[in-house]
């Protein structure tokens, strides 16, 4: 334990000295402060208006940047050290390769939820000082949706990380990843299922498993609870989930997935030739 901190806080030392931090940390700050500065929280959708409005767009553009900035950054971290010789002087210090493994993924995780989270925060903070009505229970469940998010693709990342034996072959599989899970959301997945005549229920399950369609669908569960923005597809999901179990999966299923992915890439790494 003491060397997985040990490792976890020396790569939160090295992302905050980066480049990538800057621009990650000032991309979701400057979200918020575009929203606000649009004046999103005086439009009002569905009758939401205030802060939840300027939540539920976050959410949104969330779900397209956050997932690709984590998987283009982490990817480098195995592959990365490989390249750059790491491992061989990590074979000579008396640290564990779990140790290494898990505390690299743990400080990686609070740099890449950190800022995403405290700009959710700061958008909370002002509207209090505006005296917005605060949605808590939005604020809550959304901050649980980017959690399972984060950790989810960063789970992904590590594994490819793993895989990969050069940097740049990790980032192109973390791009070509990420450019699979947007295409096959919904509009374009469900439409070759359907012309392929599936069952309705299997074909909302293959969709389901796209982390991203868990998402959004989450996502709009909060302000739009009957699913009418997808249409029958929602009468699938609601019947067989219900409205809180499937909010319940959508925050449990990402860090499963997750984790599935990072262990698996801990295997694939423990059981590799390092150098």
């Amino acid at each position: 334990m003491k060397y997985l901190l040990l490792t976890a806080y020396t790569d939160i030392l090295e992302s905050l000295r980066s480049r990538w931090f800057l621009v990650y940390s000032s991309v979701f700050g400057g979200i918020v402060v575009l929203l606000f500065l649009f004046g999103l929280t005086e439009s009002r959708i569905m009758g939401f208006t205030g802060i939840t409005r300027m939540m539920i767009t976050y959410i949104q553009l969330s779900m397209a940047i956050l997932p690709i900035f984590i998987l283009i950054t982490t990817v480098r971290s195995v592959a990365g050290d490989r390249e750059a010789g790491v491992f061989e002087y990590l074979l000579s210090l008396p640290i564990s390769l779990s140790a290494w493994f898990w505390g690299k993924m743990v400080g990686r995780f609070i740099v890449v939820f950190l800022p995403v989270f405290m700009a959710l925060v700061g958008a909370v903070i002002w509207g209090v000082i505006k005296g917005s009505d605060v949605p808590w229970v939005i604020f809550l469940y959304y901050s649980g949706l980017l959690f399972s998010l984060s950790w989810c693709f960063l789970g992904i990342g590590m594994l490819i990380s793993t895989l990969a034996r050069s940097a740049d072959v990790a980032q192109g599989a973390a791009f070509i990843v990420w450019l699979t899970l947007i295409l096959f959301l919904d509009l374009i997945l469900l439409g070759v299922m359907i012309r392929e005549s599936l069952p309705p229920d299997t074909a909302v399950a293959l969709a389901l498993i796209n982390p991203l369609q868990v998402f959004r669908t989450a996502a709009m569960l909060l302000f739009d609870s009957q699913l009418v923005l997808l249409g029958p597809t929602a009468y699938v999901i609601l019947d067989n989930f219900g409205r809180i179990g499937y909010m319940v999966f959508a925050l449990a299923y990402p860090i499963l997935l997750g984790a599935l992915c990072a262990f698996i890439g801990y295997l694939m790494f423990r059981r590799s030739d390092l150098p």
